[in-house]
């Protein structure tokens, strides 16, 4: 097996040379990551400021759900999206197991909570705030949330960045519902621990510094927004 050093510079090399493997790995989490990002914002968001500025029986323990699947175990998510999706499932008729659009299924899954959570809390500190003044412009509480949701927009950008990071470092659900196929399913991180067990050093670490470049630029830009936030809003 190679030495640390030898294998840092052959990864170095791969990533300075456009492996094309490494290159096909890394669109493929993206493409998946985005995805799923997309539709957990399509459904986080309406979610999360619908029960900020609403008052209804149930409501706190509807809050106390959304915080605690933020922290969802992800072999279970990816448990439960298998049995949906295999033969014996109730959506075994669609072949969705062991594509991508089944790792999409699961990070969706796994981001939703987040962005519904994360979103609610920035939308009712907004509502306590301005409420009184949206009811005296005449709006009605769907309104309301629309348009804290729109104010809000650039602090809502974090919140898909934390979902987008969520979902870009999972493992343990994508692995199940996606099978590690070769071309077909693989993304950084179940390539990342394939080739570290092969013993493959150089495509892992390539791999791994792709990812963690990724997340370093979102933690980046996260701060970069919440910064120019608190400057248009102070």
């Amino acid at each position: 097996m190679s030495t640390l050093g030898e294998a840092a510079g052959q990864a170095l090399r791969l990533v300075a040379g456009a492996d094309p493997r490494l290159i096909g790995i890394t669109l493929l989490s993206l493409r998946v990551s985005f995805a799923a990002v997309l539709i957990a914002s399509a459904i986080g968001f309406p979610l999360g400021a619908a029960v900020a500025v609403s008052r209804f029986s149930g409501r706190h323990t509807l809050v106390v759900v959304l915080n605690a699947l933020m922290g969802l175990p992800p072999v279970v998510v990816g448990l439960l999206v298998y049995l949906l999706l295999s033969r014996a499932g109730p959506l075994g008729a669609m072949g969705l197991l062991f594509t991508p659009t089944a790792m999409i299924i699961a990070q969706a899954i796994l981001v939703t909570p987040i962005i519904a959570a994360l979103s609610r809390q920035v939308v009712e500190d907004a509502w306590i705030e301005y409420r009184e003044q949206l009811r005296s412009l005449g709006e009605t509480r769907f309104g309301a949330a629309l348009t804290l949701l729109w104010d809000l927009r650039f602090s809502l950008i974090t919140i898909v960045l934390a979902g987008f990071g969520r979902a870009a470092g999972e493992v343990g659900a994508v692995i199940i519902v996606g099978g590690n196929i070769d071309g077909v399913t693989r993304v950084m991180t179940t390539a990342i621990a394939l080739e570290t067990s092969k013993g493959d050093l150089p495509l892992a670490l390539g791999l791994g510094g792709i990812l963690l470049t990724i997340v370093l630029v979102l933690n980046a830009a996260a701060s970069v927004v919440k910064d120019l936030t608190q400057r248009r809003y102070g």
